[in-house]
């Protein structure tokens, strides 16, 4: 007999499915992103956000690259893509140049209106 396994964690390509919607690719927002890319979280995750979420705003306090964040999460950039797509929308995130602008801070990517 299988183990119980909760409907809240499917495996596979269905947790994929699940986590971005049915999303195969992210918005237009994110096609600005790539590996190097930096994200930074803009505030603190709020209450009965989606726990990947949650976690990418938590990991991102301090500038962290998009290829760094996947490993740590656990997800292919596509899928990543997609969840820093919607958080990219929502003002939740920045994401940032990897090359130091004139001043020496990376440049702004993309901010949310």
């Amino acid at each position: 007999m299988s183990a119980f396994r909760r409907p809240a964690d499917p495996p596979g390509l269905e947790r994929y499915y699940v986590l971005t919607g049915g999303r195969s690719g992210p918005g237009s927002s994110a096609s600005i992103l790539d590996v190097a890319t930096l994200v930074i979280a803009q505030g603190v995750p709020s209450s009965g956000m989606q726990h990947e979420y949650e976690e990418i705003i938590r990991r991102c306090r301090d500038p962290l690259s998009v290829a760094e964040l996947g490993a740590h999460l656990h997800l292919p950039f596509n899928i990543l893509a997609v969840l820093l797509s919607d958080l990219l929308q929502a003002g939740r995130v920045e994401a940032r140049d990897p090359i130091p602008g004139i001043r020496g801070r990376p440049r702004a990517r993309h901010r949310a209106p």
